[in-house]
């Protein structure tokens, strides 16, 4: 990519896409474009179409998606798996029609099966079953990367897929039922500090451990792999595997993760662990071999960030509407 390539970052207003954007302009990348949901509906095929070839971008970065927590991954499987694979297919084929230079999918470490040996290769893909909450979600961001992969196969296309782990910061989503582990986390333990709640349940036994990367690190990783040279690429990568892990490398038990919570928000109360409720799964770490030896690694360690993305929530009570 040159400063002045024109990028369409899809989804520039969610948690990925902002930062993603945050991260072009850092970079010094001044021909950014994007579209809000009611100028662009993605799930229109021929509205992305028009787009596409009225634009013709020379860069795509796909951060589109429907997104949410095991709430709502088991409320409303119908819409996370349609959406998804309407908006994979729309964007990919249509990047590929408009001659796109270069694509950045963006998946989600649930792709891997829920009884992955730890830490997660890229290898595991498709080789067990998917954890049953979010299967249809998982299918769909598995579908985006064959996707690229077969476009890459059958046109010569180069497109890419990335896989991160749990992400968090600027512009997530703090719905009290749709929400991720940490924001919910942040939004409990704030409003409890609020109303002098004496005291704060959670549940499990806080053993399972969990790997968490700061959005803006992410961001940063994304455009690390969409400079790669094709040949550079496809060198630590296989055809039928072509995607790379983007994560710390490293997990905390969520006993940690909710003193850091702690911390951050300031709470002053006591912490009650309902040990009857599950812990979900023991352990959900990637492996980022793949990532480190192409030079990458993060910066923003899980105290700071969560500083980071506390101050955002304070500063931004709008976000309450997510």
């Amino acid at each position: 990519m040159n400063k002045n390539s024109k990028i369409y970052v899809a989804g520039h207003q969610g948690l990925v896409g902002s930062a993603l954007c945050r991260q072009l302009a850092q970079q010094g990348y001044n021909n950014v474009v994007t579209r809000t949901r009611n100028v662009l509906n993605l799930l229109d095929q021929n509205a992305v179409s028009r787009f596409m070839q009225q634009e013709k971008p020379d860069y795509v970065f796909m951060a589109a998606a429907k997104v949410g927590g095991i709430y709502a991954n088991n409320q409303f499987p119908a819409d996370f798996i349609y959406e998804n694979l309407m908006v994979e297919g729309n964007l990919i084929h249509q990047a590929y029609q408009a001659g796109c230079s270069r694509l950045l999918f963006l998946g989600s470490s649930c792709i891997y099966p829920k009884f992955a040996e730890q830490p997660m290769k890229e290898s595991a893909l498709v080789t067990g079953t998917l954890e049953p909450t979010n299967e249809p979600y998982a299918i769909a961001k598995i579908a985006g990367i064959k996707l690229c992969e077969s476009y890459n196969r059958q046109y010569g296309t180069d497109f890419r897929s990335v896989m991160p782990t749990n992400l968090y910061g600027p512009n997530d989503n703090y719905h009290e039922k749709n929400s991720h582990v940490i924001p919910a986390l942040l939004r409990r333990f704030h409003e409890a500090k609020l109303a002098n709640q004496p005291s704060v349940e959670v549940w499990g036994t806080g053993q399972a451990k969990r790997e968490f990367l700061y959005v803006d690190d992410m961001a940063a990783a994304c455009l690390f792999v969409m400079q790669l040279s094709p040949e550079t690429y496809s060198q630590n990568t296989e055809p039928m595997l072509s995607h790379i892990n983007l994560g710390t490398g490293k997990d905390v038990t969520i006993k940690q993760l909710i003193e850091d919570v702690v911390r951050a928000t300031g709470y002053q109360g006591e912490v009650v662990w309902n040990t009857d409720m599950p812990d979900g799964m023991p352990r959900k770490l990637l492996d980022v071999s793949r990532m480190n030896a192409l030079g990458w690694k993060y910066k923003v360690e899980l105290p700071e960030g969560l500083d980071l993305a506390y101050q955002w929530f304070v500063d931004n009570p709008g976000s309450f509407r997510h």
